[in-house]
């Protein structure tokens, strides 16, 4: 897995997650009710920012210092989730409002916009000077 892929995982676990606190799931293990858990889907985001953690805590960068940081204690609250037996809408939905988790997230929206933003503003500057020759 690569630094884009962990991104990816980690943000679609956070939708996958808000979705799954929506729907007022009683507390269960993956054998409990009808599919799909949390479980897998944490532990997705446990492993991704782990591989986060490894690429970036030697980093000379600073901000990618800061995001292994975060990614570190979002890790530790989702571990812990993982470490119960059950888990439930009403545990995710506090997961899902962790300043920790939000922290990661923020992170990376903000240095995956940084990482293509030359692509992002030589499309938007061709449509908008096509748009203003008509």
């Amino acid at each position: 897995m690569d630094i884009e892929e962990s991104i990816e995982t980690i943000e679609a676990g956070y939708e996958f997650l808000l979705a799954y606190a929506a729907q007022g799931r009683p507390a269960s293990d993956e054998t409990d009710g009808p599919g799909p858990h949390a479980r897998p889907t944490i532990q997705n985001m446990v492993d991704a920012m782990a591989m986060i953690v490894e690429s970036f805590s030697a980093s000379d960068d600073d901000f990618e210092q800061l995001i292994a940081n975060d990614c570190s204690k979002a890790s530790a609250a989702l571990t812990f989730l993982l470490n119960q037996e059950k888990i439930g809408s009403e545990v995710v939905d506090n997961l899902n409002a962790s300043i920790h988790l939000r922290a990661v997230l923020t992170d990376l929206f903000l240095y995956s916009e940084a990482l293509r933003p030359l692509a992002t503003e030589e499309v938007s500057g061709v449509m908008a000077y096509d748009a203003m020759k008509k």
